[in-house]
């Protein structure tokens, strides 16, 4: 009996340490939970801010491309504007221009087009080529389109008209009558215009 007491004794301070030790990580285990719970809420804090951050320059972005965008399409509309604008000059010839199909020498015809948006503009389309024309006033009282930037020139008289590209120096399309230039030319076979070397009746 006495011997059971003794190994009692002696195991006693060994159990009551191991349960001390098997008792740490259990308490350590919410100890820990409660730091990672702390630490949650101050990450999503600073998360936030960043966030908040990448979305207001992202934001301001889009913004300013909207901006620049809208600056540029105002600046081409005044452009376009500024373009389109005729004198009452160059309207009064553009009504004198004559429009349609419009055959030509050696089987060629050209196609003049009224722009419907921009009054007094015309297109001027063929085989090989195409213009965006204006008119031009003249002297002399010739009808004049010119697509400046290209170098092409429409010349229209009373029996007919030429298509010229002058930085090519090229006649593109020549002899081309419209059914009212062709009548004209009918009239003028009948009844040529008197000569200016033809001299006068004496009186």
């Amino acid at each position: 009996m006495k011997s059971f007491i003794a190994s009692v004794l002696l195991l006693a301070p060994a159990l009551v340490l191991a349960q001390a030790t098997t008792d740490k990580p259990a308490a350590a285990k919410p100890a820990a939970k409660a730091q990672a719970a702390k630490a949650a809420p101050a990450k999503k804090a600073a998360a936030k801010p960043a966030a908040e951050k990448k979305a207001v320059a992202k934001t301001t972005h889009h913004s300013s491309r909207a901006q620049l965008k809208s600056a540029t399409n105002q600046v081409a509309t005044g452009v376009i504007a500024a373009e389109v604008a005729l004198t009452p000059e160059q309207l009064a010839i553009a009504d004198r221009v004559q429009t349609g199909h419009i055959p030509c020498e050696l089987g060629a015809s050209v196609n003049v087009t009224p722009d419907a948006k921009a009054p007094g503009h015309f297109r001027i389309e063929g085989k090989g080529f195409a213009y965006y024309m204006t008119p031009v006033a003249t002297s002399t009282g010739v009808v004049r389109l010119e697509d400046e930037q290209r170098g092409a020139v429409w010349l229209q008289i009373a029996n007919k008209s030429m298509l010229m590209n002058q930085k090519l120096g090229q006649r593109l399309a020549d002899e081309c009558m419209s059914p009212a230039q062709l009548q004209v030319a009918e009239s003028l076979k009948t009844n040529p215009p008197p000569s200016l070397l033809e001299t006068p009746p004496a009186k």
